[in-house]
């Protein structure tokens, strides 16, 4: 039997409440999300991510921090007042590689993913994945999307401590360090960090990796309300620091979808100010669903 790693049970925080994108609210809004048949607003996913920072760096140590891969399927939603776990498999001396789960209290499971050090990270989790999609029969909502697309502009995005993230993150770095599940001094005290600067967590990523993502202009016929349905981080000359500014570069590297989902997978890099070294990846699966957006024909939704 394997040898596990467990995290004590947290009740993490819906922050996302008041999000807003093309003008309305999102999944994560109580009565948007009732709409879809869901019972209330789910916390959004990346924010477990953080329950298994402790596990990993216990394992890899700042290495985590500097070359750790965290790639994560959703498996169920969690609400505000639920509690989570997170777990993973000790990894043998030596080892760059483990796989994670997280789950309620109940035994529901929240997520699967694969952790890794790199720089050899072998095919993640979402990797495999993406390498098993069949094309999509007929795109409604991403039909004009196209493999290989990028983005309209490189982006330059910075994260302060008191900087409010805009409508897609409608809140700041502080205000989530008063909830975070896993505190550590090194987010907020750069007397902490090993770094010189505090430490973006590991939750937080998502947040400058996508609250300038419209300007990229990705051709996503709307309105319509989407989730994540994957996604993995990947630090490559890490960490992501609070203060620095980074480049995005954005690319379309995959198209999918299921009954209620069309997906776009899209990759972002991000470079360090001058735009030459890279620091860290993103890969995010993020589906759109089918039954939100208006012109979507009948007959092809599910019953």
């Amino acid at each position: 039997m394997s040898d596990i790693l467990s995290g004590p049970l947290r009740a993490p925080a819906q922050m996302l409440q008041e999000q807003t994108y093309d003008g309305h609210s999102s999944l994560h809004d109580d009565s948007q999300a009732e709409k879809l048949g869901i019972k209330a607003g789910p916390i959004e996913g990346p924010t477990h991510f953080q329950q298994f920072v402790p596990l990993l760096a216990e394992v890899w140590g700042n290495a985590w921090f500097e070359r750790g891969c965290f790639s994560c399927h959703f498996l169920n939603m969690v609400f505000e007042g639920e509690k989570v776990r997170a777990e993973i498999d000790r990894p043998a001396p030596g080892a760059t590689r483990t796989t994670a789960r997280a789950f309620k209290e109940d035994g529901t499971p929240v997520l699967e993913a694969s952790a890794t050090l790199g720089p050899d990270h072998g095919e993640t989790l979402l990797e495999a994945r993406m390498a098993r999609l069949r094309p999509p029969e007929g795109l409604v909502i991403l039909e004009d999307m196209k493999v290989g697309m990028i983005g309209a502009a490189e982006e330059r995005v910075t994260m302060g401590a008191d900087q409010h993230m805009g409508g897609l993150y409608p809140f700041t770095l502080n205000d989530k360090l008063k909830v975070i599940t896993e505190p550590h001094a090194m987010y907020a005290d750069a007397a902490a960090s090993p770094w010189g600067k505090p430490v973006i967590p590991l939750e937080m990523v998502s947040v400058i990796g996508n609250y300038s993502s419209r300007t990229a202009k990705f051709p996503v016929k709307g309105p319509a309300i989407g989730l994540f349905a994957d996604l993995e981080i990947r630090m490559i000359d890490g960490p992501l620091l609070v203060g620095e500014t980074y480049v995005l570069r954005r690319e379309v590297v995959a198209l999918s979808e299921s009954r209620r989902v069309e997906n776009y997978w899209m990759r972002t890099k991000f470079f360090d100010e001058s735009g030459t070294r890279q620091v860290a990846e993103m890969l995010l699966n993020h589906g759109v669903m089918k039954a939100s957006y208006a012109g979507y024909p009948a007959d092809r939704l599910p019953a």
